[in-house]
């Protein structure tokens, strides 16, 4: 959805599905790991609708959905695509996500738009716990799912195997739908064949289909030994699908369009339209509640952007799902946004602006084609939303709501970036606020610490996608130097120092003698502060000023620039001089009593420890356990989750030893693990840490 025109990779696409009602619209999710065919699954079904007059290649780059440049190179998807075609007198919006761990902000973005999910499942690779993961992202929303067994003509694909593996790892209720034999797929849902394993499979998916969908008189009349017609199923599956215990596998060969048409037909007659999925829970601005909301083309319009992206001649572009109303062009809306309050992060604070839609249009990947309105039910591509970004919700102006967000993980790995030139600033400041726009898993900030500027991602792909778009799509000449964490220093042991402070200029001169006590304080305790003097040997109003300077010369660190901290400093002695003391004289001796404490007492660098959580299925705790202790992390505790075969293993750990956590993370645990991590408090850094410090 990155740029506009009327032909695609140069195959001139047809022109857009006329707008329909809520009951005669799809929008599928298709979900799966990188590498099972998703995107090519997706061509062969836009193709099957006439969409295109022929498919694409991922190899090639030329699939209308993969067009984004890094797509190309990579091969794979790396953010959410649609596109809308029309099939048996419905609009189906198919919502292709990426399959890899670090863009699981793109996928639940395209849940939310979805209004059930099309498993995509390898018959070479098959199921793995990524996969499982996937499953449990989509049962979490309580999205319908189905499983679609692809690439089933390839020399090593064996399907029986992978549809028992489905039904032994994504758990109850998946049943097949199809057999391939000789090279055909064969509905189960037909009558008998004579053939016992096909009968078999026929005979448990009808009575899952039945008494999942609690139709109690087809039961009864196949109890009796009546036969059940494919008119009689069809509504009892599509009502299974949709309340989302009942999962169907179906298979396909998307190259050569083997049970394409099929799942064409199962998405319109099976798959629950928008009517039968709630719409998600709204308010006012101001969080007050707001009342439930119905998906109808004529109720209060409830639009929200799931997608952002920036086309060079459009400008901003909105993917955006239209939940209650009707969306049409030049109709003035209310933008409203998820700030902090709403657990979306700094990067997207509150905002309400009133502005006015620009074109509507159906999306086709990368081509956008002008429709005369969007109903409830129904996605659409929103030219112009100066101010939307990803989240934000399109209401009345008169009646201006918001709806609740989805979840998004949030970014744990830092990446430092900085312009490789003073031309370059500008550019790369303007670029990550597009970024942070259109992709709320980014997090910018400038550490006031380090003064390094970072780019919070996910991990190492999602890294390097973002650095890879600042470079091409912005052209931001960048360089990415090491990230620094920011160590301090205490004092190693208690001193006593006298700092004399005494010039003379030919006029006033300064003078200003005080004796401090310094010892290390609690940890966290910071810089305190007090006061012993006696007989007024510093008068009262230079007590203020000694602390100034303390807490000056603390801030900016005795040595290699970093801060001191955790010290416990108190004034217990000094002179002054009836005409040359003065305000700024004690506040440089109080400065230079902290460089002499330093000196005298010895000093000792801290790091920063952080407290960490890290989920990951239960056989993968053994290697976290093992690669938090290669990072010198303490474990605390674990808690167990049963019912998801979880493990949540609680760890402190040094921020140093986190850079390259998320990366390591995903590499013990298959790709399943996922971490949080808080500050938690400044420990003494080994001998081995301090030797390694560069000098700032």
């Amino acid at each position: 959805m990155a740029a506009h025109g009327s032909k695609d990779n140069g195959r001139e696409a047809s022109g857009a599905p006329a707008p329909r009602s809520p009951e005669r619209v799809r929008n599928v999710a298709l979900v799966g790991r990188p590498g099972a065919g998703k995107t090519t699954l997706a061509e062969a079904l836009v193709v099957a609708t006439g969409a295109l007059p022929r498919a694409g290649r991922v190899e090639d780059g030329t699939t209308c959905l993969d067009t984004d440049d890094v797509e190309v190179r990579l091969q794979h998807s790396v953010t959410l695509h649609a596109a809308t075609v029309e099939h048996a007198g419905h609009r189906v919006t198919l919502l292709d996500t990426p399959g890899a761990p670090d863009f699981l902000g793109e996928l639940r973005a395209a849940l939310r738009a979805a209004d059930a999910a099309l498993f995509v499942v390898s018959a070479v690779t098959g199921v793995d716990a990524g996969t499982v993961q996937l499953w449990d992202e989509c049962a979490a929303v309580g999205l319908p799912r189905a499983v679609v067994v692809t690439q089933v003509d390839r020399p090593r694909a064996d399907v029986p195997a992978v549809v028992h593996a489905c039904q032994e790892q994504l758990g109850l209720g998946v049943h097949p739908l199809q057999v391939v034999t000789a090279g055909a797929v064969t509905s189960l849902l037909e009558p008998e064949q004579g053939d016992p394993e096909a009968d078999r499979l026929r005979a448990e998916l009808i009575e899952a289909v039945i008494a999942e969908s609690e139709d109690e008189a087809l039961m009864e009349s196949y109890l009796a030994g009546e036969p059940v017609s494919v008119p009689e199923l069809v509504p009892d599956l599509e009502t299974a699908v949709a309340r989302g215990a009942f999962h169907p596998v179906l298979c396909t060969a998307p190259l050569t369009g083997l049970g394409v048409a099929e799942l064409l037909d199962l998405l319109v007659s099976g798959f629950p339209s928008p009517l039968e999925r709630p719409c998600p829970e709204v308010a006012r601005p101001d969080g007050t509640p707001a009342g439930a909301v119905g998906c109808d083309p004529a109720g209060p319009l409830v639009a929200e952007v799931v997608k952002t992206t920036t086309d060079p001649y459009l400008g901003r572009i909105s993917l955006v799902r239209v939940f209650s109303g009707t969306l049409r062009p030049d109709a003035a809306v209310h933008v409203c946004g998820h700030g902090t309050g709403h657990g979306w992060g700094e990067q997207h604070p509150d905002h309400d602006a009133d502005e006015r839609v620009g074109t509507i249009s159906s999306v086709l990947g990368s081509v956008l084609r002008p429709v005369a309105e969007c109903p409830a039910g129904d996605v659409c591509a929103v030219a112009r939303l100066t101010t939307a970004e990803t989240g934000d919700t399109l209401s009345d102006p008169a009646r201006p709501l918001v709806v609740t967000p989805w979840p998004l993980p949030v970014p744990q790995q830092p990446v430092a970036v900085a312009a490789a030139s003073r031309s370059d600033e500008d550019r790369l400041a303007a670029a990550l606020t597009r970024l942070a726009a259109e992709d709320p898993t980014v997090r910018v900030d400038r550490r006031v610490d380090t003064g390094q500027l970072l780019l919070w991602t996910v991990g190492d792909a999602h890294a390097e996608v973002l650095l890879d778009r600042l470079r091409t799509r912005y052209g931001v000449s960048l360089h990415t130097p090491p990230v620094r964490v920011p160590m301090v220093e205490t004092l190693a042991g208690p001193a006593t120092v006298t700092a004399r402070h005494v010039k003379q200029s030919g006029g006033h001169g300064q003078y200003a003698v005080v004796v401090l006590e310094g010892r290390p304080g609690p940890p966290g305790s910071g810089i305190t502060f007090g006061q012993r003097v006696v007989g007024g040997a510093v008068p009262t109003q230079f007590h203020g000023s000694v602390e100034k300077g303390v807490r000056a010369q603390a801030a900016r660190g005795v040595a290699h620039d970093r801060p001191l901290v955790d010290v416990e400093v108190t004034l217990v002695d000094g002179k002054a001089h009836s005409v040359d003391s003065s305000d700024a004289a004690f506040q440089a001796a109080g400065a230079l009593g902290v460089r002499e404490l330093a000196a005298a007492a010895g000093t000792q660098v801290l790091e920063p420890w952080c407290a960490v959580e890290v989920t990951v299925p239960a056989e993968h705790v053994g290697p976290v356990l093992s690669d938090l202790a290669g990072r010198r992390g303490r474990v605390t505790g674990s808690v167990a989750e049963p019912d998801r075969d979880a493990t949540t293993v609680q760890a402190e750990v040094p921020e140093r030893e986190l850079l390259s956590y998320a990366g390591a993370l995903r590499s013990v645990s298959h790709g399943t693990g996922r971490f949080t991590r808080r500050p938690l408090r400044h420990e003494p850094a080994p001998a081995a840490v301090v030797a390694d410090l560069q000098p700032a």
